[in-house]
């Protein structure tokens, strides 16, 4: 259980990139545990390429991540 846990942070920290303005919440994160192991499961610990991914899927990110995303630049 402690390693799945573990996997979820690490999913969530890779969700916005290092260079956003601020560095998400531990809310904003599991706004978007969901819809980055849906959509952008591949970039799992590339920061960039896991925002870029969830800007490119806006649209279909549940109204919490979008939320996330468009409030930190996406």
């Amino acid at each position: 259980m402690k390693t799945s846990i573990l996997a979820a942070l690490l999913l969530a920290a890779a969700v916005l990139p290092a260079a956003a303005q601020s560095s998400p919440t531990p809310q904003e994160q599991m706004a978007c545990h969901g819809d980055a192991s849906k959509f952008c499961a591949e970039h799992i610990g590339k920061p960039p390429e896991m925002n870029a991914c969830l800007r490119e899927n806006k649209t279909k990110l549940s109204d919490g991540c979008r939320k996330v995303v468009e409030s930190h630049g996406g």
